[in-house]
């Protein structure tokens, strides 16, 4: 990268996150393309490892305050150049009108934190990416208004479906300083944003897809023999929604002669919890866990596995999946998959033909892994049509040259 300013300025929550491959791989997609921008992001990093792509991008990262009282230095100075702004006043009206709906210290914060963004975005500055629709968002709007700037927007999962529907619409409508655009990865989401937008052209269903530029070859499976050991793999934050607990008394159900190990990827605030539980359960010794782990290990624990089971389901918050990058990663190495028809997950795995969606109930988990572990002929088989959708149907360049022409649209092109 050179030394020029950039046109574009992206914010992410946290940067690099080892949950987040879509972001990132997004990112470095459009560096790729040719397209200048440095990160903003909210958080410092609390993971201790990263991915290598996580290294691939080249522009400055950037780290707001992530609590106003830390850098109360910084907040000050910027809060008094943001106010010699000709947008300061209009923002400070939109932030306050929000605050009276929400009135919270996050809701603070994020003035706080736009107010930081705006004075010290270079001037080169033309736009505005905010990942994720909910405090991303917000940041980007106040600091948006300041500025005079386009900005825009692209939504997943928690923050659609757990994010208040007046804040929503609000972000999508032309007179309330809404955004120029937003991206979602699903159409479920889509179709939700565009129920809420003045003009549903605004909202564009941009799938992540897969880089498989990042991904070996699948290994060279041959079907598993029914008195091998049946291992299987899942890989996820252990929140709620990823529905683990549940899989776990899935797993206190199979049948004896099944010879079974599973091993589970990610961190989260659930995971002693869910160890208790196993062990509550008696299968804690059939139970490996490895806590967060880089992209080249969560590729070698695939070529291994015999099943993926991601067992997602609705938060008692609303929380949701989207469309996990974790299954096409998974098929991508020709896994066979396990989940459950949450969301956008049908878009990518049709039951009983890429792969089986279950209910999340354990009894049918443990009948549908049985099933799985019974059957490797026909698991084998659905296997191979995931990985023939994957590469015919959700490659990531698609929606990556949709979302430049996007951003080019802004005035923050490749150069």
């Amino acid at each position: 990268m050179t030394s020029i300013p950039p046109k574009l300025a992206v914010l992410v929550k946290g940067w690099p996150r080892l949950s987040e491959t879509f972001i990132a791989q997004e990112l470095v997609a459009l560096q790729d393309a040719g397209h200048r921008f440095d990160i903003w992001s909210l958080r410092h990093p609390t993971d201790v490892k990263r991915h290598p792509l996580h290294d691939r991008f080249k522009g400055q990262v950037h780290y707001l305050p992530e609590y106003l009282y830390q850098e109360p230095d910084r907040v000050w100075a910027a809060r008094q150049k943001a106010k010699g702004l000709s947008g300061y006043a209009e923002a400070y009206r939109v932030w306050r009108a929000d605050l009276r709906r929400d009135p919270t210290h996050n809701r603070i914060r994020r003035f706080g934190q736009a107010c930081v963004l705006a004075a010290e975005l270079p001037q080169a500055t033309r736009a505005m990416y905010a990942h994720f629709m909910h405090t991303p968002s917000s940041v980007a709007r106040y600091a948006a208004i300041m500025r005079g700037l386009p900005w825009s927007f692209s939504a997943h999962a928690k923050d659609i479906w757990t994010s208040p529907d007046w804040e929503k619409s609000e972000k999508l409508q032309a007179g309330t300083h809404g955004a120029a655009f937003g991206a979602t990865c699903t159409a479920v989401g889509a179709e939700h944003l565009r129920s809420l937008a003045d003009d549903p052209k605004r909202v564009d269903l941009i799938y992540h897809g897969l880089d498989l530029t990042r991904f070996p070859p699948p290994p060279d499976r041959t079907p598993r023999a029914l008195n091998d050991p049946f291992h299987m793999l899942s890989v996820g934050r252990l929140v709620e929604k990823k529905g683990f607990d549940r899989l776990i008394d899935a797993l206190a159900m199979l049948p004896d002669e099944l010879n079974w190990h599973w091993t589970h990827i990610g961190g989260g605030t659930l995971g002693q919890v869910l160890q208790d539980r196993a062990q509550a359960a008696g299968v804690a010794h059939r139970i490996e866990w490895k806590g967060a782990c880089d992209q080249p290990e969560v590729i070698a624990a695939m070529r291994k596995a015999n099943l993926f089971v991601l067992p997602s389901r609705i938060a008692s918050d609303g929380d949701r999946d989207g469309l996990p990058n974790v299954l096409m990663e998974a098929a991508s190495q020709r896994l066979p998959i396990l989940s459950t028809p949450i969301s956008a997950i049908p878009e990518f795995i049709e039951t009983g033909q890429h792969g089986v969606l279950s209910d999340d109930d354990p009894v049918a988990l443990a009948a549908a892994m049985t099933q799985m572990a019974n059957d490797p002929g026909e698991t084998a088989a659905m296997a191979d049509a995931a990985y023939d959708r994957l590469i015919a149907e959700f490659r990531m360049d698609p929606g990556i040259a949709r979302l430049s022409q996007r951003l080019s649209a802004l005035g923050a092109g490749p150069d």
